[in-house]
């Protein structure tokens, strides 16, 4: 068999490029998310376009129990799992000043508890193989802070002190781990925003446009390859130039 790529949030969005572009390369590509019905439906819908090793599970990746359950039903049947992208996240914006603790304990529990709840059980499996790639998907925001995302911030910055700590426990063991943090990406939830907001966020991009999700995408198969074994620990900001660090 050949390799297998697990990717969290993997339908829709940036998580959904992801997937399809490790289906373009005949990689196996288990999605995770939340809905059972969402993810049969995703599953049909690549299945259909010829890409057989397109397969899903459901997990909520803020439970431990959970993600240790489908990482052993998954390892179970495919044997190995040779990347992680932890790519699921929330948002529950709101000022600090007006935030409340269930909206902080939400972000802060799928953005960064995942972080451990998903690459734990999987971390387990490649160090028996002596083999791997975790990229996590973070933020621009949390790399420079935003209004009214104190959770989210606080959560996607956290995101990259965990990236640079495994980081180097694992690299001798032939495992890479890897942040990108996005700007802003034309995803649904972005096209969903009112043309004046939308039009004064593109102002700010030097670049002039959004990202694209395929932009991410490709940064990813990078850094899962071969080429990028001597990469780890490392924070690719992919943001045209909002912000500079």
């Amino acid at each position: 068999m050949g390799k297998v790529a697990l990717v969290t949030g993997g339908i829709r969005g940036i998580g959904g490029k992801i997937s399809l572009r490790f289906l373009l390369e005949h990689y196996q590509v288990i999605a995770i998310d939340t809905d059972e019905e969402r993810l049969k439906a995703w599953v049909e819908v690549q299945r259909a376009a010829g890409f057989t090793k397109a397969d899903a599970i459901r997990c909520d990746v803020s439970d431990y129990a959970q993600c240790q359950d489908a990482v052993g039903t998954l390892l179970k049947q495919y044997g190995h799992i040779d990347i992680l992208v932890n790519n699921a996240g929330i948002t529950r914006d709101a000022t600090f000043k007006k935030m409340d603790k269930s909206q902080w304990d939400a972000v802060i529990q799928v953005n960064l508890n995942s972080m451990f709840n998903m690459t734990k059980p999987v971390l387990d499996n490649m160090l028996a193989n002596q083999r791997g790639r975790i990229i996590n998907i973070s933020s621009i925001n949390g790399q420079k802070g935003q209004f009214g995302q104190a959770n989210y911030s606080a959560a996607k910055a956290g995101v990259h002190g965990f990236t640079k700590a495994l980081a180097q426990e694992v690299a001798r063991k032939n495992i890479t781990v890897n942040t990108i943090s996005p700007g802003y990406i034309n995803t649904e939830m972005m096209q969903a925003i009112p043309t004046d907001v939308l039009e004064a966020i593109v102002a700010q991009i030097p670049v002039g446009r959004l990202g694209e999700a395929d932009e991410i995408a490709e940064l990813v198969m990078y850094l899962v390859s071969d080429k990028a074994g001597f990469i780890t620990g490392s924070n690719i900001a992919i943001n045209g130039g909002q912000h500079m660090y």
